[in-house]
């Protein structure tokens, strides 16, 4: 299997059947970005490379649109190695923001409630990290593809919202428990650094300006609110959801928490420093070499 990373010089023959047990290429994948947009660019670039547009491609492990870092891409015969590198240990670093839930967990969603952070700090924290280390029962997002009775969890997540909007109500989190708990290992759990609120704004929970190109993909300016923040490194295993994490780890504190930034900085043996850029990948697959 050709593994055609940032340390793979050279160039990417043009018949496929050169490799055998297909190509797999680690791939950054950028903000606001889809898995599926990421698959849908480099399967582009693979057809015209090798000539073949039945070419199967497809990822390992798919990466929310808000996340950033490692999702492999696999190209022919490596599709079918896609399960197997999925049951591989993942590592993130996770930007928490305390005192403030949203319905996705993330950015992609406005907030829906604000809590107490008398009990956040360095302190109680790093006290509270402890305790998720180890085989845990978890709750996936409602925001997830999780299927409840045959149907995705965010497709009846999505109608809910657009209710609760639609008159006026807090979004409502306790339907989590119509999915069922799963079991996920964390490994390691570190705080890497902490970062105590600041005085609110009036002018909190607005939306940030679209990225070019992705405009579908909302993404929420909370950072006038001055909420408490923290950088966490997690090992895990595969299946956890790191938003469901962050919702855990503010319950744990007695108050609410979502991510503002999530990167996987490792999938397996393949880590992020490794990576390639889109424009990088592309290149490769144009014949070209990488620096």
């Amino acid at each position: 299997m050709l593994i055609a990373d940032g340390r793979f010089k050279g160039g990417i023959g043009r018949d496929i059947e050169e490799y055998p047990e297909g190509i797999v290429i680690p791939v950054d994948k950028p903000y606001r970005w889809t898995s599926a947009d990421v698959i849908r660019k480099i399967k582009y670039a693979a057809i015209r490379h090798f000539g073949k547009k039945n070419l199967k491609v497809g990822h390992a492990g798919t990466l929310d649109p808000l996340a950033t870092g490692v999702l492999l891409v696999c190209i022919g015969k490596a599709t079918k190695m896609a399960e197997e590198f999925q049951r591989h240990e993942k590592e993130y670093v996770a930007g928490i923001s305390f005192g403030a839930t949203t319905p996705s967990y993330d950015l992609e969603k406005d907030i829906d409630c604000l809590y107490p952070v008398d009990g956040v700090s360095e302190k109680t924290l790093e006290e509270a990290l402890e305790g998720f280390i180890g085989e845990q029962s978890q709750v996936a997002p409602l925001f997830s593809a999780k299927s409840v009775d045959g149907v995705r969890a965010y497709e009846m997540a999505r109608k809910e919202y657009k209710k609760a909007l639609r008159e006026g109500l807090p979004f409502r989190h306790e339907d989590t428990s119509l999915l069922s708990t799963q079991t996920i290992t964390i490994r390691e759990i570190e705080l890497l650094s902490f970062t105590p609120g600041q005085p609110s704004a009036p002018d909190a929970g607005k939306a940030a300006g679209s990225a070019e190109g992705k405009e579908r993909i909302n993404v929420t300016d909370n950072s006038s609110l001055g909420l408490p923040k923290a950088d966490v490194r997690v090992v895990c295993s595969k299946g956890t959801y790191i938003r469901a994490l962050a919702r855990d780890i503010g319950e744990a504190l007695g108050s609410g928490a979502h991510l503002h930034s999530l990167r996987r900085t490792r999938s397996g043996d393949f880590r992020v420093e490794n990576a390639l850029s889109i424009e990088e990948a592309a290149l490769l697959l144009s014949n070209g070499q990488t620096t």
